[in-house]
């Protein structure tokens, strides 16, 4: 072998860096323009470097509520993440036994996804306002968020489920433990890294939904829908600020995930060697 590249290497290397580029181009443009100096504007030649549209965002804006709808975004992302973990649980769980309607009910959950989130968003709001209830961020639209997370996380937990070894719930059971001391210590240790990865799914789609929110929001405004507004009527780089601290938000949340992750793959390491060493 002479260790050359075949023509194929190079051109799918190339269709990959254009793919990563259109991927996170506009997210880099908008990092570079974030730092824009005071007579900064919205495009290309940039006038200045500094961090003064960031200390913008902290001061008291003549448009937008920048903080209030990011705590709300927030806790709305916490609500629908920790109501996905839940469910998405308890729906792998019973789905793991056939049951009469499983099949039907399995396509009923699937097909909000490919529903358009208009239409969700504005059936919803509907829903809420005829039968006279409050359209809010926190009602109307958490529940309509939960159309959009709940099937991603029963899709994870039904594969988790179909490739889970029951030999070790069997052996649990076979040692004197309850069934909730299976799920406890047998089963719920095991998905653990599963059920980081729906609270991660749950959380970031409810985060930057802003289809299934339009609507349903109510008076409050979430952080899409804020952005949203303010690209109509803020003409400074201080939106660009904005988009990069939101993205900066999200790695963030991405690198918490990443950590659990690891410190759980080294617990799971740690007690592997552990328990070899009580065998020998």
């Amino acid at each position: 072998m002479d260790g050359k590249r075949p023509l194929s290497f190079y051109i799918l290397a190339t269709v990959f860096a254009l793919f990563i580029l259109f991927l996170y181009g506009p997210t880099i443009t908008i990092g570079i323009l974030s730092f824009q100096g005071e007579g900064g504007g919205l495009t290309f030649p940039m006038r200045g470097v500094s961090l003064h549209w960031f200390a913008e965002l902290f001061q008291q804006q003549a448009v937008g509520d920048i903080w209030g709808s990011f705590s709300r975004s927030l806790i709305l992302g916490l609500m629908v993440m920790v109501t996905t973990v839940v469910v998405s649980i308890m729906g792998g769980l019973a789905f793991r036994k056939k049951f009469a309607g499983s099949g039907l009910l399995f396509y009923l959950v699937i097909a909000s996804l490919v529903i358009p989130s208009i239409l969700v968003s504005l059936g919803v709001g509907l829903i809420f306002s005829q039968s006279g209830l409050s359209v809010h961020w926190a009602t109307s639209g958490y529940g309509s968020q939960l159309t959009w997370t709940l099937p991603f996380g029963l899709l994870i937990m039904f594969a988790v489920f179909n490739r889970f070894d029951k030999s070790y719930e069997e052996a649990a059971r076979d040692l004197g433990a309850s069934p909730w001391q299976t799920f406890r210590f047998v089963v719920l240790p095991i998905i653990a890294p599963s059920l980081i990865g729906v609270a991660l799914f749950g959380f970031t789609l409810s985060y930057d939904e802003f289809a299934r929110t339009l609507l349903t929001a109510g008076s409050y405004n979430t952080l899409p829908l804020e952005i949203y507004g303010m690209t109509t009527n803020v003409t400074t780089p201080v939106i660009f600020a904005l988009g990069t601290l939101t993205t900066a938000f999200s790695f963030i949340v991405i690198g918490v995930a990443l950590v659990a992750f690891l410190i759980l793959g080294r617990r799971r390491t740690q007690q592997g060697s552990d328990a070899g060493k009580g065998m020998v």
